[in-house]
Order: structure tokens, then C-alpha cells, then sequence
């Protein structure tokens, strides 16, 4: 019954990651890979190197500014996203008129293809003619560049992130929340507890199990989010806005010649660090108590 499912799963990922690791102990790049020139066919003459990829990563400093920055970046989208999508659901959760259409308008961002709210937010920052730097200008105020500035843009790719992550988040707790007794809310509500002791002792508790699930998922996604800032600042200005994915990719698709061993060994360090990550938080939980 699951022979079908790894078989898949040992084509789509597992080949590609043996493959991966791989050429990350190699000094693998455009100039020495197999390769085809017309009818001539060359074979490839790339080398084991062991470890040198990963020692020569660890010991520059490219690697730890992106890293950092990559953290900053997760760290703050997802508790953005988080506690935005907590309170709409929060509000949401409630009886009141419209409901259903303003779930839909907040689950809108989701529906639409990343690429395309990408290019539609780098349009209104554009600093020139872009719809922000008008009412801006409408009302006196300077125009900002918000994509040409490092630390402008960072806080523009961050805002974006967390408006394409918060219907997820929405989604998530709204089902979170439904699912919570309502009979412990009025059980609540006859001791005397207020609104605040509500949600303090009821609404976290019960939302735990799927928040600390969704907030595993969002750190991953957002720890390799690529659309985002490729599409937005391609990195910029600079490598202001470099993470560690889009440099991984940078180093195999734009830099020549390219560095596949590289690339390859940037990939394996940020499994690494996801797998890490992964498992100090399920860990944590565990002595929280959760059993997930």
C-alpha cells in the first residue's frame, strides 16, 4: 500500500538530495560538468574535495551575515503573521454581519499566486510612480525608496511575507478556535472571568496544538522563501535582502561560472539547520507536555 508513495517520494526527493550531497563534496561547476556542444559530447572531470565546500562556507562571513539576516527575516514574519492571524480569527470567530465575506476577503492573499502579489506590491513601491510614493506626495511627504533603500527594504519584503502568510495563519486558527468548547467559555463567563482571563486560560491552551504546528510549518516556508524576495529586490540593494536560499541559488543560475558544488553545499547547510530547528522545537513541546 505505501510502496506507491516511496516510490514517489524516493524520485521527487530522495534522488535529488543524494545527488545534492553529492556534488556538494565535489568541486562541481559550469566549466567541468558533463555536458553536450553540438555533437560533441564531454565528459565531466569534476573532483572529490570532502568537506572544502563546507569549511570554506563556514569560514566566510557572506555565510553568517545571510544567516543572520535569515533569522531576523523568519523570526519576524512569522510572529507577524502570527499574531495578525490570531487576532483576525479571534474577531472572526464571532458572530457579526458579513462574517462570511470578510473571511474571504482575508483568504484572498492565499488564492492568488505568489508571483503575482509579488509583482503587484513591487509595483506600489515603486518609488517613482508607485501608488504609496503618490499619497505620499499628496500629502507633502518625500518620496521613500522603499526598494532601493537596505533597510527600507527589508521592512518591504517583510510586509509583504506577512500579508501572503496571515490567511494561512487565519485559516488555521479559525479552525483552531471552533473547535475549542464553547461550554467552557460559559462556564468561564459564570465564575466571573473576564475577556482577558478568557482568552488567557482558554483560548491559548486550546489553541496550542495547532499553533505550534502551524508555527513549525511558517518557520519553514518562510526560512526558504524564495518568490519573495528574488521577485521583489532580487536580493537588493546589494545583497541587503540576500537569504540564504536565494544565495544558494544565485551561486548555481546567475554568478558565472556557476558553482553547482557550492550551491549544492549551501542547500545541504540549510537542511541542516531546518532539521535542527525541527527537532529543539518538538522537543520543546514535549516538555511542555504536547506529545506531538
Amino acid at each position: 500500500m505505501v510502496a506507491p508513495v516511496v516510490a514517489v517520494i524516493g524520485v521527487i526527493i530522495g534522488w535529488p538530495l543524494i545527488r545534492g550531497v553529492y556534488l556538494s563534496t565535489t568541486n562541481a561547476n559550469e566549466a567541468n560538468v558533463e555536458r553536450t556542444i553540438g555533437v560533441n559530447h564531454i565528459p565531466a572531470t569534476y573532483e572529490s574535495v570532502g568537506l572544502e565546500n563546507y569549511t570554506t562556507i563556514l569560514s566566510d562571513g557572506v555565510f553568517w551575515d545571510r544567516l543572520i539576516w535569515t533569522l531576523v527575516w523568519t523570526v519576524s514574519c512569522v510572529t507577524l503573521s502570527f499574531t495578525l492571524g490570531l487576532a483576525l480569527a479571534v474577531m472572526l470567530n464571532r458572530k457579526l454581519k458579513g462574517r462570511t465575506f470578510y473571511r474571504m476577503a482575508l483568504i484572498l492573499p492565499w488564492a492568488v499566486p505568489a508571483f503575482v502579489s509579488v509583482f503587484t506590491w513591487r509595483l506600489l513601491f515603486n518609488e517613482k510612480n508607485g501608488l504609496f510614493n503618490s499619497l505620499l506626495a499628496g500629502g507633502g511627504i518625500d518620496a521613500i525608496p522603499w526598494l532601493n533603500d537596505p533597510t527600507w527594504a527589508k521592512l518591504s519584503v517583510i510586509a509583504v511575507n506577512v500579508w501572503l502568510g496571515v490567511p494561512f495563519m487565519l485559516i488555521a486558527m479559525l479552525g483552531g478556535l471552533q473547535s475549542i468548547p464553547a461550554d467552557l467559555y460559559e462556564a468561564a463567563e459564570m465564575d466571573g472571568a473576564n475577556a482577558w482571563q478568557r482568552f488567557r486560560h482558554i483560548t491559548l491552551p486550546g489553541l496550542k496544538p495547532v499553533s505550534s504546528t502551524v508555527v513549525l510549518i511558517s518557520g519553514i516556508w518562510t526560512f526558504n522563501m524564495f518568490p519573495v524576495i528574488f521577485l521583489l529586490t532580487r536580493g537588493g540593494p546589494g545583497d541587503a535582502t540576500e537569504i540564504l536560499v536565494t544565495y544558494a541559488y544565485r551561486l548555481s543560475f546567475v554568478v558565472s561560472p556557476r558553482d553547482f558544488a557550492g550551491s549544492a553545499a549551501w542547500g545541504v547547510l540549510i537542511l541542516v539547520l531546518l532539521s535542527l530547528f525541527a527537532v529543539v522545537y518538538r522537543r520543546a513541546l514535549r516538555k511542555q507536555g504536547d506529545v506531538w
